[in-house]
């Protein structure tokens, strides 16, 4: 998993694309080193959305990914 950040005044723009359970392919993004300050995963890298960016849904109801079950070992559930 990757952090993103969207411009305050692009997320509306944004959100139609973005659903629930759904995987989307980024394309035109910029990608910078997480702060530590501001980390929310355990990924070194973060993508920041842009003016040009697009988002396009590839799969609709994808399985979930549950990052919280990883202790007993499974991290995908329907």
């Amino acid at each position: 998993m990757i952090h993103g950040f969207t411009p305050v005044g692009r997320a509306n723009h944004y959100m139609p694309s973005l659903k629930a359970y759904s995987i989307v392919k980024v394309d035109r993004f910029e990608v910078a080193r997480c702060s530590s300050m501001y980390k929310t995963t355990d990924h070194p890298f973060l993508i920041r959305f842009i003016s040009l960016s697009i988002i396009d849904e590839v799969i609709t109801g994808a399985p979930k990914i549950n990052l919280q079950s990883r202790l007993d070992g499974s991290t995908i559930s329907k």
